[in-house]
């Protein structure tokens, strides 16, 4: 009799100290892609992944950074070479997928239309003649690349730009990493594009995120607070990242692809949720430029997709609008 009460006094140990053990979160963060990122994620073995993150991470900008001169893209663009990588190609074919279905308005061709204005990765040209953004535009289309395999064909004088879409897409790589080694629980987040899994074991609850409030001050502060179960959402925002000219106009960072000038409007952040981030990210972007009435009419033919906007009303009064059974 004492031999199995000692027996079950053992698994009792073993048990709670399994509980005690997958109770616990690792967490990683650091730079990345020009910004930051937060990992956590509950592995039964509180195993450190780190060395393989920063290794897709550098896999991901060897392929799609047009910040890094060595990568595919960068290759690409300047015509040195055709063939490119698995990454390359998941990215290019969402791309395309968006583009189609936002008749143009998403369009990873405007990358030198976008340097032109001064909010891309060459920081030197603030170019808004109409003769010199009308030159650039006559190589916008994303309708003009193609891909065969692995082999990109394109005019000589088109840039790609996947900067729009590629944080999403890290997210999702790192995503579907964790999930490879059976991971039932994370949030990855960079930039503040955001994918989850399961719950935070931490507090016994579904992952918890923040939306910012949009200040034009450089001020972090949240502006709403909701849930996400097992999906991803990813914001634009045209509050940080605005270029001033000479005579105080102020010019967003959303390019209008049909006429190569940021686009007029009076939105301030849409947030997308959908069921990876490559998805939400491209679309969040799309929508900057479509505006309300026209996200309204297209999520009602797209279900799998939820949006929120915070906006200025003709008195500058913050408004909400929240489609398509966005978290409230």
């Amino acid at each position: 009799m004492k031999k199995l009460l000692f027996a079950l006094l053992i698994l009792v140990s073993i048990s709670c100290k399994q509980k005690q053990k997958e109770s616990q979160l690792v967490k990683l963060s650091g730079p990345v892609f020009g910004t930051g990122f937060n990992i956590q994620y509950a592995d039964n073995e509180n195993t450190d992944y780190s060395k393989e993150i920063d290794g897709l991470f550098n896999d991901i900008n060897k392929s799609l950074s047009t910040y890094i001169s060595d990568s595919d893209i960068s290759k690409l663009n300047r015509n040195e070479i055709s063939d490119v990588d698995d990454y390359f190609v998941e990215v290019f074919n969402t791309s395309k997928s968006i583009y189609l279905e936002t008749e143009g308005v998403f369009d990873p061709t405007i990358g030198n239309v976008v340097n032109a204005w001064n909010f891309g990765a060459e920081t030197d040209k603030f170019l808004t003649d109409s003769t010199t953004i009308d030159s650039l535009m006559q190589f916008v289309g994303f309708n003009k690349v193609s891909l065969n395999n692995h082999t990109i064909n394109k005019p000589k004088s088109t840039y790609l730009e996947f900067n729009a879409i590629a944080k999403g897409y890290g997210v999702d790589v790192i995503g579907k990493f964790l999930e490879s080694k059976n991971v039932a629980n994370y949030l990855v987040e960079i930039g503040g594009e955001i994918r989850v899994k399961g719950k935070n074991i931490e507090k016994d609850s579904p992952w918890k995120v923040g939306l910012d409030e949009p200040r034009f001050d450089g001020e972090q502060s949240v502006f709403k607070a909701l849930e996400l179960k097992n999906e991803a959402m990813a914001t634009s925002g045209t509050y940080r990242k605005f270029k001033i000219d000479e005579n105080g106009n102020r010019y967003a960072h959303i390019i209008d692809t049909k006429t190569g000038y940021p686009t007029k409007t009076n939105i301030l952040s849409v947030s997308v949720i959908a069921p990876d981030c490559i998805t939400a990210d491209g679309y969040a972007t799309a929508f900057q430029a479509m505006g309300i009435e026209k996200v309204t009419s297209f999520l009602k033919s797209h279900p799998e997709l939820k949006a929120y906007f915070i906006y200025q009303d003709t008195d500058k009064t913050l408004k909400t609008l929240s489609l398509n059974n966005f978290p409230e």
